[in-house]
């Protein structure tokens, strides 16, 4: 297995367009996760994946797991009577309104899964494991089987991916922080927007300087650092990376980051150079925002046009 992931994925409701959903009088119904999305992410693109989590035995975790499967990702999951399957809502709208998510996570099933309920096995005979900052947001049980989760993988070999991915309305920056740094040793490739590296882990300093600051101190292998409109750059072996943004129009600039993540995984997978990752993650993140949903359904070929500049082609 080329990546397996570890995280909660909950089911978006969406009014269509603009609508308010305090008057919608329709939804639309998708399954999305950060840590899910990134493995759809990265099996488009050529990687064998599978995604651990824990899930209510239900019509609702049962639709996660169908849907998940038919993108191409193997969920392996711990099936429970108790506990709940997480949404979240999801009104857009432009500028000065702004796109707001509504959570509906509480008690789900997910927030007390434990490793000796999880494939731990996949994760220690995979090349990669990720996780993100969510997952030890939603309850200490998770905090620690996501500790325990890395250590294994460590232990094993595995190379661990884990993305900050800061949500404010999870928990707050000082616990972030607390959290996130007892989790950081078992981390070789921590990916992180700059937003987040300045007010979760306090770090001052240009990109640059901030990467280095993290690689030093924790000895992460790869620190990447994510800068929205301006791309991304990654710190590797002492040298930095650059990468600038590619064009897109958006559509649906939910999940982002996590197609960033995906792009850049798969390309490493497949013993890309950090340079090379760089330019698909930007490229699958691009993508991304030209679709709905969370996930980025994209093709190899459809990243690789981006890369080589032929992306914007009318294909006849």
């Amino acid at each position: 297995m080329d990546l397996v992931t570890f995280g909660e994925t909950l089911l978006r409701l969406s009014p269509p367009g603009q609508e308010r959903l305090e008057r919608a009088t329709e939804l639309q119904f998708r399954a999305a996760g950060a840590e899910s999305n990134v493995a759809v992410n990265a099996g488009r693109l050529g990687a064998e994946t599978a995604w651990l989590s824990k899930l209510p035995d239900s019509p609702l975790g049962r639709k996660v797991t169908a849907t998940l499967r038919a993108q191409g990702t193997e969920p392996d999951v711990a099936w429970s009577e108790e506990g709940r399957q997480g949404t979240y809502y999801l009104e857009q709208a432009g500028e000065p309104r702004g796109t707001n998510v509504v959570y509906d996570r509480a008690d789900a099933a997910v927030t007390t899964a434990t490793p000796d309920e999880l494939a731990t096995e996949r994760v220690a005979a995979a090349d990669y494991f990720y996780t993100s900052g969510i997952t030890p947001a939603l309850s200490a049980t998770l905090a620690e089987t996501t500790g325990a989760l890395l250590g294994a993988a460590n232990e094993a070999g595995t190379t661990t991916a884990l993305d900050v991915n800061y949500r404010a309305k999870l928990w707050a920056t000082e616990e972030a922080r607390e959290v996130l740094e007892t989790l950081f040793p078992g981390v070789d490739v921590l990916v992180v927007a700059e937003r987040d590296a300045r007010e979760v882990l306090a770090r001052d300093g240009e990109a640059a300087e901030i990467a280095r600051g993290l690689a030093d101190e924790f000895g992460f292998e790869t620190v990447v650092v994510t800068l929205g409109a301006d791309g991304a750059l990654a710190l590797r072996d002492g040298d930095v990376h650059e990468q600038p943004a590619f064009e897109a129009e958006t559509h649906d600039a939910i999940g982002t980051g996590d197609a960033f993540v995906g792009g850049f995984l798969a390309r490493r997978i497949e013993d890309g150079d950090v340079p090379d990752a760089l330019e698909w993650g930007a490229a699958t993140a691009a993508l991304k925002r030209t679709m709905p949903g969370d996930t980025a359904l994209v093709t190899r070929e459809e990243v690789e046009a981006v890369v080589s500049g032929d992306g914007a082609a009318i294909r006849r």
